[in-house]
């Protein structure tokens, strides 16, 4: 590749912790210089308060994870100095990103209009919690609280297991691959037209989303809720054979397929002919979780592999490792910050057969250095 596809695009992130971050990532990933705008002294809180206590050279992991390739100015957004050094590289910027509380970045005088008014055609991203114009637009904008007001937490688990929650940072990620899409489409608007323009997304319509398919059918069947599997729970809406279920070693997942088939892989005699696969779900699953549950897992999976039955071992993070997938697609990588070395994880997507990354590790706080220059 030569040129990464936004090399010489300047983007101005004001946001922090995660979901905002994602986005200005992923723009970083693709040759966009990305300064990310710090509280003075304190700076993004996810350099030092979040969800892991692993600390690399001094700050969260989750810092250097989201936040490499980046530069950093540190400043004091309430000070007359401050905004004044901020409108200068807002004068030079294409994109702008914040996800303040709705309100909030209005009220620092960076707001959508404030900033056109200085740069017409500024492309810029806002994220919120829950959007704006309802009674929840002042909520607390964090991926649990959205996970938890979304419905997402009653389809996981089995019946009896009350809510799940998705043990990773879904609402976030996705707000922020969102906010990419937004991005990308007004700066392809901008290169036809000239016009810049404000794209909006939250996480709630980011988990929303994720949920398109299953809130479709709710939506169009009466508003009747699904019901969760009695016992090896995949989706709440699948039929059987759909679940996880354990085996003599570890689980297996066994997704839609034949079920004539299946039973005939594994040679089960039990009888289910008369069941439908709906409505039976759980006395068909019942069955099949009893003859796995005295099979290793890899001999079962091989198995049903070359029997073409949808079927995959349940790994966990060591086997994953092993198995050395995410090293042959090139999707690891190594930055160096200080004395200590870093393995980063890279973007998910490849351009002209070479996956893109941003250069260099997370930024110390302050570090931009010639960030002040008007034009990039």
């Amino acid at each position: 590749m030569t040129a990464p596809p936004l090399a010489g695009l300047r983007v101005l992130d004001f946001s922090q912790f995660l979901a905002g971050p994602y986005a200005s990532l992923r723009l970083a990933d693709l040759g966009a210089e990305v300064i990310k705008v710090e509280r003075a002294g304190m700076g993004d809180l996810s350099r030092y308060l979040y969800v892991s206590d692993v600390l690399i050279d001094g700050e969260s992991s989750i810092f250097h994870a989201i936040n490499r390739g980046k530069s950093s100015v540190a400043v004091d957004l309430k000070s007359s100095e401050g905004k004044a050094r901020i409108w200068q590289l807002i004068e030079g910027a294409d994109v702008v990103i914040q996800n303040f509380r709705p309100g909030v970045i209005e009220r620092l005088g960076f707001g959508y209009d404030a900033v056109r008014a200085r740069n017409p055609d500024i492309v810029y991203g806002s994220i919120s919690g829950y959007g704006t114009g309802h009674t929840w637009e002042a909520l607390p904008g964090q991926d649990l609280l959205a996970q938890a007001r979304s419905g997402i937490m009653w389809l996981s688990g089995n019946d009896r297991d009350g809510p799940v929650a998705l043990g990773l940072p879904v609402a976030d990620i996705l707000a922020g691959a969102a906010l990419v899409h937004g991005i990308l489409a007004l700066l392809v608007r901008r290169g036809l037209t000239g016009e810049g323009g404000h794209t909006e997304t939250s996480l709630i319509e980011a988990i929303a989303d994720l949920q398109f398919e299953l809130l479709s059918t709710h939506m169009n069947d009466g508003g009747i809720l699904p019901s969760r599997p009695a016992t090896n729970a995949a989706h709440a809406y699948l039929s059987a054979p759909y679940g996880l279920y354990r085996t003599a070693d570890g689980h297996i997942a066994i997704a839609m397929n034949d079920l004539r088939d299946l039973w005939q892989c594994l040679d089960i005699e039990v009888d289910i002919s008369g069941l439908d696969a709906f409505r039976d779900r759980d006395r068909i699953s019942a069955v099949l979780a009893n003859h796995v549950r005295r099979m290793k897992t890899h001999a079962l999976a091989h198995l049903l592999e070359q029997a073409d039955i949808w079927a995959a071992p349940v790994m966990d993070w060591a086997e994953f490792d092993e198995a050395g997938i995410l090293q042959s697609l090139g999707m690891i990588g190594r930055e160096r910050r200080g004395g200590t070395d870093i393995a980063t994880l890279l973007s998910p997507i490849r351009i002209d057969g070479t996956r893109p990354s941003a250069s260099g590790p997370a930024p110390r706080l302050g570090d931009g250095g010639d960030a002040w220059r008007t034009q990039p």
